[in-house]
């Protein structure tokens, strides 16, 4: 991540409550996907919910990634 993004990321988590709620449950998947590649064995339940989690993370990024695209555009200096 550039250092620009990630300052546009720090100002839209201070301003923007619906950005700040996306990166917070992103870094819940982090943490749980963590958890759960730290095991040894895995149940069906679990490998299920890995797959669910990876695709709630990359569909968290995404949007957050459109909000810092479009923060960008409307805050651009020309």
């Amino acid at each position: 991540m550039s250092d620009r993004t990630a300052d546009i990321q720090r100002i839209l988590s201070s301003e923007d409550e619906e950005f700040r709620s996306w990166l917070e449950e992103h870094h819940a998947c982090e943490s749980r996907l963590s958890e759960l590649a730290s095991k040894s064995q895995v149940t069906t339940e679990e490998e299920i919910e890995e797959k669910t989690l990876k695709k709630r993370k990359l569909h968290l990024k995404d949007q957050m990634a459109a909000k810092i695209r479009s923060w960008e555009s409307s805050n651009a200096t020309v």
